[in-house]
């Protein structure tokens, strides 16, 4: 089970920093309102990165390193990464 730490594109532009072990799953609960806070008025929402780590704590330590990112800094990563696709 890979842990993964995101980045969610909210409709409102935002990036949201999340984890999670099941991206489509989280995204799916994030847009019928049973996600973040944050994201609820600010649905629909779409991953547009993450990162895989062995570890839950290793996660979760990037995703807290996301939410200390500037907007510039998080929207860098976002250009540079390689899109996701889902199956």
């Amino acid at each position: 089970m890979p842990h993964c730490a995101y980045l969610a594109r909210c409709n409102d532009n935002s990036l949201y920093a999340g984890y999670t072990t099941d991206l489509q799953a989280r995204e799916a609960a994030h847009n019928q309102g049973k996600g973040a806070r944050y994201t609820r008025a600010r649905r629909p929402v779409k991953i547009v990165y993450f990162e895989t780590f062995p570890s839950k704590q290793e996660a979760m330590r990037r995703e807290y390193q996301f939410k200390q990112l500037s907007k510039k800094e998080r929207e860098e990563l976002v250009a540079k990464a390689t899109p996701v696709h889902k199956p």
